[in-house]
This record gives C-alpha cells, sequence and structure tokens, in this order.
C-alpha cells in the first residue's frame, strides 16, 4: 500500500508594507549590511524599487546579520557550526501589524557582547582604512631601547594608529615605547618582550583591509551560533589556544591549550562532554600510524608502548595506557564526526609557547586533572581522591558523567575579539579562514544584491 505524503506546510507570503514604512525600511538598510560587516566596502549595496524589492531587501539582510550570509555550500567540512534554520518572515509580519519595524532591526544581529564589540571595532577599523590605514615597516635589525633613527619614527607612527597613547615624534626607542610595543604585542598574541622582531614586525605589516576582513569574519562566526548560549559550558579558541570553563556565563576557569597545526586543522564544533575516561589508550589513526609510527620500526613502538593490533593491511596501533601515553592520564569524550576529543598529554613543554598550535587536531590541557575535578565535583562517588585512587591503579576506566553535569563544548575559531575597554585584539589566522570565510561572504552579498534588483 502507498503511503500517502505528509502535508507541506503552506509557506507564508511575506507582509505588504506601507508607503512609509517602505521608506522607514531603505533608511535603515542604507549601510546596515556594510555595519555589519557583510560587504567590505559600499559597491554591492543593493539597489531597491518598489515596496516588493524593498521587503526582499530587508528579509535578505535579516537571515543574514541573525545567522549568517553563507550558503550551505559555502561551508567546509571542518566548519562542523551551522547556525539553525531560520525564517524572518513571522517576526516581520508582526513588526509590520504593529508598526515596529525599528525594532525589530535591531533585534537582528546576535545578541552577544562579542559581537557588539567587533561591530564597534569594524567601524573604527574601516575608519582607518579609509585613511590610508598605515605604512608598511621596513625590515631591519631587531628595534629595542636604545635603538634611534627613521624605522623608531616609523613604529611611533604605526603603533599610534591603533594605541593613542604612544606619542608620535621622536627617533629613540625609550622606555615608554618598549611599554606601547608590549601592549601590541599583547593585542596580537604575542610575547610581549617589548622587542621588535621579526613576528612583532610582521604583525604590525597586516594591512588594515584584512584586519577589517578579519573582523568580518568573526562577526560571521558568531552568527552560527545559537541564540542563547548555555551558561554552563567549555570554550576553546583554536587560534589563540586556549580553554575557558564558564558558569553561569561567567568565565570561571583558564587554561592553556594545544591544538592542531595547520594541515591538521581543530575543527569547530558543538557538542556536549558526556565522559571522563582515566588512563586511556591510544587507538592511533590510520594516517598518523602510516606516516608516523610504523617507519619508525618495532623497537621504537615496543619502547614507546604501543602495541600493533591485527596483520596484513588492516593492522592498527594502540599505544597502552601509562605515562607514556599520548593522552596521559585523562580524556574528555563529546560525540562529533571528526574523532577528537580533549586530553592530558606528557608533553608539557608546548604550554610554554606563545605558538601553540602543534597537534593532530585533538586538544591537549595544560590542566586536566583540576576539569575533571570541576565536571565531577557534585558526583559522591567521583570525589578527589577516588578520581587519584582509581588513575593510580592504571586501568582504563570510563566515567560517565551525570546528564546534569554533562557540559557543552564549543570549539571556535576566534582571531579578533575586544577587550572590555573596546581595544581590539588580533590573533594569526593559522589556517587562513578568516580570508576564506571574508571572500565568501562579500561573494554571498554581491549575489544576493544582484538578485535583488
Amino acid at each position: 500500500m502507498v503511503q500517502p505524503l505528509p502535508p507541506v506546510a503552506p509557506v507564508v507570503p511575506p507582509p505588504t508594507i506601507s508607503a512609509a514604512q517602505a521608506a522607514q525600511l531603505t533608511q535603515l538598510l542604507a549601510d546596515a549590511g556594510f555595519a555589519q560587516g557583510l560587504r567590505h566596502d559600499g559597491a554591492a549595496a543593493p539597489q531597491m524599487g518598489g515596496n516588493e524589492a524593498v521587503v526582499r531587501a530587508a528579509l535578505d539582510y535579516a537571515r543574514a546579520v541573525h545567522s549568517g550570509r553563507l550558503d550551505t555550500s559555502d561551508f567546509q567540512a571542518d566548519w562542523g557550526l551551522r547556525p539553525a534554520a531560520y525564517d524572518p518572515i513571522p517576526a516581520f509580519a508582526d513588526a509590520v501589524k504593529r508598526d515596529r519595524i525599528a525594532a525589530w532591526f535591531r533585534s537582528l544581529p546576535p545578541p552577544y557582547a562579542g559581537y557588539d564589540g567587533l561591530q564597534k571595532g569594524l567601524a573604527n577599523y574601516r575608519k582607518i582604512e579609509a585613511a590610508g590605514g598605515w605604512s608598511t615597516l621596513p625590515a631591519g635589525p631587531d628595534l629595542a631601547v636604545g635603538s634611534t633613527g627613521a624605522r623608531v619614527t616609523a613604529l611611533r607612527k604605526r603603533l599610534a594608529v591603533e594605541d593613542s597613547d604612544v606619542a608620535t615624534t621622536g627617533a629613540t626607542f625609550d622606555a615608554e615605547l618598549k611599554e606601547a610595543v608590549v601592549r601590541a604585542q599583547r593585542r596580537y598574541g604575542l610575547n610581549p618582550t617589548g622587542l621588535v622582531s621579526t613576528q612583532t614586525l610582521a604583525a604590525l605589516n597586516v594591512p588594515a583591509g584584512d584586519r577589517v576582513r578579519q573582523i568580518m569574519a568573526n562577526m560571521e562566526r558568531w552568527r552560527w551560533l545559537p541564540a542563547e548560549l548555555p551558561a554552563k559550558r567549555i570554550q576553546v579558541n583554536i587560534a589563540a589556544a586556549v580553554l575557558t570553563v564558564f558558569e553561569g556565563d561567567a568565565p570561571i576557569a583558564s587554561m592553556k591549550a594545544v591544538t592542531g597545526r595547520p594541515g591538521n586543522e581543530t575543527p569547530m564544533l558543538q557538542s556536549r562532554i558526556h565522559s571522563i575516561v582515566l588512563n586511556p589508550p591510544w587507538n592511533v589513526p590510520a594516517g598518523i600510524a602510516a606516516k608516523e609510527l610504523f617507519p619508525k620500526g618495532a623497537a621504537y613502538l615496543a619502547a614507546n608502548n604501543y602495541k600493533i593490533i591485527g596483520t596484513g593491511a588492516g593492522r592498527r596501533i594502540q599505544q597502552q595506557p601509562g605515562p607514556k601515553s599520548a593522552l596521559g592520564l585523562y580524556k574528555f569524550d563529546f560525540d562529533n564526526p571528526y574523532a577528537v576529543y580533549l586530553h592530558d598529554t606528557p608533553a608539557q613543554a608546548k604550554f610554554a609557547s606563545f605558538n601553540r598550535l602543534d597537534s593532530h587536531g585533538c586538544v591537549r590541557l595544560e590542566k586536566p586533572g583540576p576539569l575533571a575535578e570541576l565536571l565531577l565535583r557534585n558526583d559522591p562517588a567521583w570525589q578527589p581522591d577516588a578520581i587519584e585512587a582509581a588513575k593510580d591503579k592504571g586501568k582504563t576506566l570510563r566515567v560517565q558523567l551525570q546528564p546534569q553535569d554533562q557540559v557543552h563544548v564549543y570549539l571556535l575559531y576566534w582571531t579578533a575579539f575586544a577587550s572590555a575597554n573596546g581595544q581590539m585584539n588580533f590573533r594569526g589566522d593559522p589556517y587562513g579562514w578568516d580570508k576564506t570565510l571574508a571572500a565568501k561572504i562579500e561573494r554571498r552579498s554581491a549575489i544576493t544584491a544582484v538578485a535583488a534588483r
């Protein structure tokens, strides 16, 4: 028997607006896409003629600024964060009916302070770009206290563009200039030595237009997040290699992490930590085994507690639990299609580095023990002494988190963000995702602008 098809939900047509409402929307839309980072410049602004075209432009803008400009086909496989489906028509129709279009318009962007900070930063860096940006600092010997000459003067002028406390005159590198360099290095996530060498010079020489696009890309990623983040969550900034624990929507703990090196990117995703594995074995991915471990020979594998399982083409490698295990003593599991997780590591030296993109894609943690205790603190069977006792036995044990203690985890790629005082901070774009995303945003904006005409 042929089953009947389910009923198709009726398509709700957009509402009809008055001439006054059309004029109001036209004014609201005039620079909105520019201000929200949907275009790098004004060239792709939609040309609207007639009320229907205004409504189409308003609904297109609403979708873009609320849940992202990208089409599904624009997402890369490792961009696992995807915005929820959003239909702007019902709220728009209500706003038209009650003549509250301006309030509806203001409600569209993501309701996060992080997004607001980026929007303000975008306006500032657009002004900097429009004024000519900054001059490239010439290469040369490292600059430090005591240095003199034209390059020091050029450094002062460059720093002053982003830091109003820097004096623009003077050819001597003094203590005040060193402090300004330290502030800049902190803004760029560099080692704050006060010495201007290769990395600092490279960060200062990124063009202002590239910083605008970087902010645009990060604003788009905010649009992929849910309308309300869980008050209890763990966030990893992949680009900065930092993990932060939130409770009551406030950060309560933070630690350094090691994230994927370029070529072994840590994916963006959201999931929920459901269990902690004590003394975990490492089931080595086939690609890593073939490229990095099998060529080292049986003696190396035995010395590092690796076990070969199976024979022939189907053989694989598992590293047994213990002090040499690449996963250390803790593994934090959450469902995801990338086979990544948070884990301990016996290799602690990398945490002292400012560049901590060095893993195969998983996230290594500086302080996994305190994190495990924090997640298990409400379970009477798994207080710190019990965790230590189980860990010391050396046996692999999976500890399920109680349903109410399972915590959301977000792996995010933040390379631009505003500090509490509004100062913009930037990180490198190690995966090249910023430039790729900014180009996709502009391409989609140009396509929709043409379609709206």
